[in-house]
């Protein structure tokens, strides 16, 4: 999983480089010409809130005002609206912990899981051998960052939570080591920010978090001129799901006219199927599904009912 390459940073972001929300008018803590490799010292997506002796009762005292802190904004010299900022994914060094929270009001299933969880993760960072979940499941690792993109043309401060145009939040678990991103400019410098790393997730993130935390991640930036891109594009170097294949999935589904009903069905059906089967309380089932299980819509077009899929890893619990 880990990628070496002999390009050396021209920079490096530190971890008090960084702003909470998206807004065109943070001034860029560096300039850098295309094709400039930076390394970036991210914060875990609390803003080192959350610690390792931290439990579930400690969740009372998090302050959402500083959550998901993003690094940046890095100005791209010759970045212009319409042209695209490319990103490519070249290291992630982990810290060997992380977290994933249940927190009362966030997460797919907020109505049903209302009480706060927490689960601390250890993990070799050299490895990235699974990680252990309460002595039931090994969860393999792909480090990765949720929020990477730039500063959105309409002034003022954005949140940080919901994914737009010009990127942010997507939570996309497959931007890892080699993976190319490409962003839309929406304003002079494209003005790029990165942060929420995560150790593993699954493709939805359904509880809300996955695992998150502290990663060291070197990238080049590099600006494909006149690109006119209508909203974020990937390309992957190779297979995406190698690190869960081993042992094949269990699926289930959930068949709705509505897609986000879909979704519900399928994952309080993988719940339902996971504490019969391997002794494990609902909220955790619901948190492993977080880091490791993945949402498809397997079919769109026999009305009215679509059909979404969630496939656990056989591997984690084998």
């Amino acid at each position: 999983m880990r990628h070496n390459h002999s390009h050396q940073p021209v920079a490096t972001i530190h971890s008090h480089q960084h702003h909470i929300g998206w807004n065109n008018a943070i001034p860029p803590v560096r300039t850098v010409a295309p094709g400039d490799i930076l390394e970036f010292e991210c914060l875990d997506p609390s803003c080192g809130q959350i610690q390792p002796d931290w439990t579930a009762a400690d969740l009372a005292k998090l302050d959402f005002g500083k959550i998901n802190p993003t690094l940046g904004p890095i100005a791209i010299e010759g970045a212009l609206p319409g042209d695209a900022v490319r990103v490519t994914l070249l290291d992630f060094k982990p810290s060997g912990w992380g977290w994933t929270a249940n927190i009362p009001g966030f997460g797919l299933l907020a109505d049903q899981f209302k009480e706060p969880a927490l689960h601390i993760w250890k993990y070799d960072p050299v490895t990235l051998a699974p990680a252990m979940f309460s002595g039931l499941a090994a969860v393999p690792l792909k480090p990765f960052c949720g929020t990477i993109g730039l500063a959105p043309a309409e002034p003022g401060v954005h949140s940080v939570v919901p994914p737009r145009r010009v990127g942010g939040n997507m939570d996309i678990r497959d931007l890892s080591v080699g993976s190319e991103l490409f962003l839309p400019v929406e304003v002079v410098d494209g003005l790029f920010s990165i942060g929420d790393p995560h150790a593993a997730q699954g493709d939805g993130e359904v509880c809300g978090t996955a695992i998150g935390t502290q990663h060291v991640v070197t990238l080049k930036l590099d600006l494909v001129k006149e690109a006119h891109l209508k909203s974020p594009r990937f390309r992957t170097p190779g297979p995406v799901a190698r690190h869960l294949d081993e042992k094949g999935y269990d699926v289930t589904t959930g068949i709705a006219p509505d897609l986000m009903e879909g979704v519900r069905h399928a994952v309080m059906n993988m719940i339902d199927l996971l504490t019969n089967r391997h002794n494990i309380s609902a909220i955790q089932a619901y948190m492993l599904c977080s880091v490791c299980a993945d949402l498809r819509i397997s079919e769109v077009v026999d009305m009215p009912n679509w059909v979404v899929s969630l496939y656990f890893p056989r591997v984690v619990l084998d």
